[in-house]
């Protein structure tokens, strides 16, 4: 699919995957150039009618939150609790009014990576007719690659739209694994620039 023109379909759904402060610079745990994926959405946002927008909303005594972050699965500093200003989504990016929320890992004693996990994501998409998700965000080694390995285990075509994503990528190579398995499962790769205007 890379490389190739496409043209967005009224079946076709964009989730946009954690664009919050706490991920970009200047927050509690950036991804590198974080920030730059606010711009690359802002490229064909405008083209999907139904967009999804997922956060990481988590309480202030998350299961995940470590004095002492290794920055790894289960061991990360405290980030996007809900209502605090680094769970906001980043100002680059205006939030359609009739985008779809999803907040995630809400529970205290629970990670959630993906925004099919315990949640009605799945049903509410499928009785909108979406039959294919577009992914995008933050990060590619984390919540993006666990939702669109969500989105093919719920039956959906997913394609990912590499350029829009950014990676922790620790441990080292963990980006390059991410990719790997998201092939493996199925999920397509795409450019910005192969959505047509």
């Amino acid at each position: 699919m890379e490389g190739h023109a496409i043209d967005i379909q009224p079946t076709d759904a964009l989730i946009v995957v954690d664009l919050q402060n706490d991920f970009c610079p200047g927050g509690a745990l950036p991804v590198t150039d974080g920030h730059q994926v606010a711009r690359a959405v802002n490229k064909f946002l405008r083209r999907f009618d139904r967009v999804v927008f997922t956060r990481d909303w988590h309480p202030d005594d998350h299961c995940s939150f470590s004095d002492e972050p290794e920055f790894v699965d289960g061991s990360w500093p405290v980030h996007c609790v809900q209502h605090s200003p680094g769970a906001a989504f980043v100002g680059d990016i205006s939030v359609p009014l009739n985008a779809i929320v999803v907040d995630k890992g809400c529970d205290e004693d629970a990670e959630q990576y993906s925004a099919f996990d315990d949640s009605d994501l799945a049903a509410t998409l499928r009785a909108k007719g979406i039959t294919r998700v577009y992914v995008c965000g933050l990060a590619t080694d984390y919540c993006v690659k666990h939702t669109a390995l969500g989105g093919r285990e719920n039956g959906f075509e997913v394609v990912l739209i590499r350029d829009a994503c950014r990676a922790v990528d620790n441990p080292p190579g963990s980006k390059e694994q991410a990719l790997e398995d998201m092939k493996d499962a199925g999920v397509a790769f795409c450019q910005t620039r192969d959505l047509a205007e």
